[in-house]
């Protein structure tokens, strides 16, 4: 393609172009952010660099304009530097990676002009949204003082809360559409309203644990089971806020899960005589006490793996007293280095039943792919691999990512779920699909032929 600056020299061009050839969608997101005008765009990206990409569409194309897309775990976002008709249907367009870093957002350097609309427009929004945030800070404090006034109505004020915070949450998925979803911007403003907001939402167990995450890594078994409980551990306005975040439909989800992870893993375990099981990132295993019952009928062994040593502290313990206590093995083992499959077989050997409650939706897809097609080959003839994965058209995930600090799960949907699948190398005719009560979460059961 032409270079990022339009110069017909190649040799005065800055990064070394390669082919290419794939469709994608971008989030559009015109100079004038005032009038909302961001939209959706499909384009043929035709070549890329270091430096930018060419692109095609058959809508016109602008310079000025702002771009971002994601590629499998991959985000890029930057702005038309030229722009020009290829023929009677097809536009073609340079797009200049952000490459430049002006108070906190990174622009190209040679777009100053359009770059300044850009930024007057980026501080009006986020002008508007911490406007929000004081109101919304403001109101969180007036509901703590009714929280300890003397005949306070619980109804009312978790009413109340429920209404704040979807009010919140609807002016941070503007503010995301705005900015076209741009990550860096987003993280930025994300972080800024989690300190303007921390004095009054730390009185919550359940927000403050998955804005610190104690344990060291993001969905660690302390926050599941209590969202497995389903019981607020707070008290005054934490208690209500506790009882928001365990009353979000991804949250009912998440116990929708454990409880048929245990029906389907059941039904796989009394099909066959003995089977070996490989439970991974298996956290605090509360599947596993419903299923002692069969795994002691069935002669199962079953090993379970997790980096969290508490973690296998805390299920070693639970199942110590149940009569598949024996059957049960704990490692402490690092479940991302199970794409080899050299490693695997030294370490685990040949399985029937492999299946894990969560940790597939926090690998990014590109490695993921690996993992599954390596935990597909360790499958003895007959053997199923269980995948759930949580379906993000399905749910909003602003709590997740504003209110709390929980953004290490991929936002995935189902589309990406089966292209997932065919990179692993894994045949559609192998996998059966279903979804939990809720249809968030979707399970892949997997069987080798």
């Amino acid at each position: 393609m032409k270079n990022l600056l339009h110069q017909s020299n190649r040799d005065m061009r800055q990064f070394r172009r390669k082919t290419y050839a794939e469709t994608i969608d971008f989030a559009v997101m015109r100079p004038a952010l005032r009038e909302r005008s961001t939209s959706r765009l499909k384009a043929r990206i035709v070549d890329l660099s270091d430096g930018g990409l060419g692109i095609q569409a058959d809508n016109p194309l602008e310079p000025g304009v702002m771009l971002s897309f994601t590629n499998g775990d991959d985000k890029k976002s930057g702005v038309i530097k030229w722009a020009s008709k290829a023929d009677d249907q097809q536009h073609r367009a340079g797009l200049a990676f952000r490459t430049d870093d002006t108070h906190g957002i990174k622009y190209p350097v040679e777009l100053s002009d359009a770059c300044s609309e850009i930024r007057e427009d980026l501080a009006e929004y986020a002008g508007a949204l911490e406007k929000k945030t004081e109101e919304y800070v403001d109101a969180m404090e007036a509901l703590a003082s009714a929280c300890s006034a003397p005949g306070a109505d619980a109804g009312k004020i978790m009413d109340d809360v429920r209404r704040l915070n979807g009010k919140m949450m609807s002016a941070c998925a503007e503010f995301e559409e705005a900015v076209a979803y741009d990550e860096d911007i987003l993280k930025a403003h994300r972080q800024a309203f989690q300190g303007k907001t921390d004095s009054m939402l730390s009185g919550s167990y359940l927000l403050q644990h998955a804005r610190t995450w104690p344990q060291g890594g993001q969905g660690d078994y302390k926050m599941l089971e209590n969202v497995y409980k389903n019981s607020p551990l707070s008290s005054g306005l934490g208690y209500y806020l506790d009882l928001y975040g365990l009353s979000l439909s991804l949250a009912e989800a998440v116990r929708c899960r454990i409880k048929r992870l245990e029906v389907i893993v059941r039904q796989e375990i009394r099909s066959r005589k003995a089977p070996s099981v490989l439970n991974i990132g298996c956290g605090s295993c509360r599947e596993l006490m419903g299923l002692a019952p069969d795994i002691a009928a069935s002669g199962a062994q079953v090993i379970c793996i997790d980096t969290d040593g508490d973690a296998l502290a805390f299920a070693l313990e639970r199942l110590s007293f149940t009569e598949a206590a024996d059957s049960i093995e704990f490692r402490k083992y690092n479940a991302t280095r199970m794409f080899d499959d050299e490693l695997n077989m030294a370490a685990f050997g040949k399985t029937d039943i492999i299946y894990s409650a969560g940790l597939f939706d926090y690998l990014p897809s590109e490695f993921l792919s690996k993992v599954l097609g390596a935990l597909y080959r360790m499958l003895n003839e007959g053997g199923t691999l269980v995948a759930p994965f949580k379906d993000a058209a399905r749910y909003s995930s602003q709590d997740f990512h504003w209110l709390v600090n929980w953004d290490g799960f991929r936002q995935r949907t189902e589309t990406e779920f089966r292209f997932i699948l065919e990179d692993a190398g894994i045949p559609m005719s192998a996998v059966r699909e279903e979804r939990d009560e809720t249809g968030i979460i979707i399970f892949y059961m997997i069987t080798k032929k």
